[in-house]
């Protein structure tokens, strides 16, 4: 843990795309929210690995979502229960569920169906939100910060020399 969060800063105070950043602690909402032995999780995964985002960033950001997942939880089966006794979507839950395919998501299940949709509302915004916030901590708060003593006493620890060594 120590070690990603040595490569997290490492990637903060670095030089790499603040959209890159941003869009793995958007898709760690997914992994992070839902159940993680779930189809649209592996999608995630794929897309990933296949398109550019920051890898520390997201695994990162998973870890974290999926403490708070468990404050969510709750929500997230309310969300998911009202959205499949939904009197108006009846039809479309039954329509999909007749298919193997839809079957095979769960999105049957309040709990998944809750998160997923919890995680899909909090994309953009997160998506927004976290690149805002790393323009504004690499434009001031990084400057800022490496001028106090306590910058100064971290670069003496441990975890500094650690972020050090996976600088080089």
């Amino acid at each position: 843990m120590l070690g990603m969060l040595a490569k997290f800063f490492k990637v903060l105070n670095g030089d790499g795309a603040p959209g890159q950043i941003a869009l793995g602690f958007s898709f760690a909402l997914f992994i992070g929210l839902t159940p993680f032995l779930s189809v649209h999780n592996i999608v995630i995964l794929f897309l990933v690995f296949a398109i550019r985002v920051n890898l520390s960033a997201f695994f990162l950001a998973s870890a974290l979502f999926s403490v708070l997942a468990y404050g969510l939880d709750p929500l997230s089966v309310l969300l998911g229960e009202s959205l499949l006794a939904s009197p108006g979507l009846q039809e479309f839950w039954t329509s999909l569920y007749q298919s193997d395919f839809w079957r095979a998501t769960k999105f049957n299940h309040t709990l998944l169906l809750g998160s997923l949709s919890i995680s899909l509302l909090l994309f953009i915004p997160v998506l927004i939100l976290s690149r805002k916030l790393i323009g504004l901590y690499r434009e001031r708060f990084m400057a800022w910060f490496e001028k106090l003593k306590i910058s100064k006493m971290i670069r003496a620890s441990k975890f500094y020399k650690l972020y050090e060594k996976l600088g080089a």
